[in-house]
């Protein structure tokens, strides 16, 4: 992580231990992440999580990430960036609980907030930046995104092998402002940042 430039400080570095001990518990009663990238949380999932965050712009104040499931990447931004007012969405109740208990128990100075329901119907949750990790295709991510973003936003999108042919299936039906950043715990993967996009015109088509 410093070499990535994130600052870590004990205090971080405890509360995503606290954020580790709770997943490996939770996890024995609920499916939060693959049962064979536990052993290598740290590099699968905390590091995988905590590289979007030199992506973040100068200036912003809230974050709203969708599917946030085991807490990646809001929890993980939650520990390292709390100044920043968090939303998690997840449509899995059990899922809702895991995060808030992992939420108290990192005890963070600016808790998240976690709604629990559908990210298409529930409110918008408007933020300077929309993160989703192992979602959905980029396509549908960029529907269900466009109601919580604030004009401007931007939106960080955690995209695995593949990605080249959901960023060209993606542009049938958005313009799209991207930059793609290589992720430094998959060879195959990208960081994919939009500045902004917007739905074609039929006309385009």
């Amino acid at each position: 992580m410093q070499r990535l430039g994130v600052d870590v400080s004990r205090e971080t570095e405890e509360r995503l231990e606290v954020l580790v001990q709770t997943l490996e518990r939770w996890q024995k009663a609920i499916n939060l992440i693959s049962g064979k990238t536990l052993r290598d949380v740290w590099t699968r999932h905390i590091l995988d999580s905590a590289q979007i965050v030199p992506l973040f712009p100068a200036q912003i104040r809230s974050l709203t990430d969708l599917g946030s499931g085991g807490g990646f990447p809001g929890l993980v931004v939650a520990a390292l960036r709390p100044d920043l007012d968090i939303t998690l969405i997840d449509s899995d109740a059990r899922k809702g609980a895991y995060l808030g208990e992992a939420a108290r128990q990192m005890g963070l100075a600016k808790e998240p907030r976690i709604v629990i329901g559908r990210i298409e119907a529930v409110p918008a949750a408007k933020a300077d930046i929309v993160t989703a990790r192992a979602l959905a295709p980029l396509g549908q991510l960029l529907h269900w995104a466009a109601p919580h973003r604030n004009d401007p936003a931007i939106c960080l999108f955690h995209k695995g092998k593949g990605w080249q042919g959901e960023l060209t299936e993606a542009g049938q039906d958005w313009d799209i402002e991207d930059q793609l950043f290589p992720s430094v715990t998959d060879r195959a993967a990208v960081l994919l940042r939009l500045d902004a996009y917007r739905a074609k015109d039929l006309r385009d088509r």
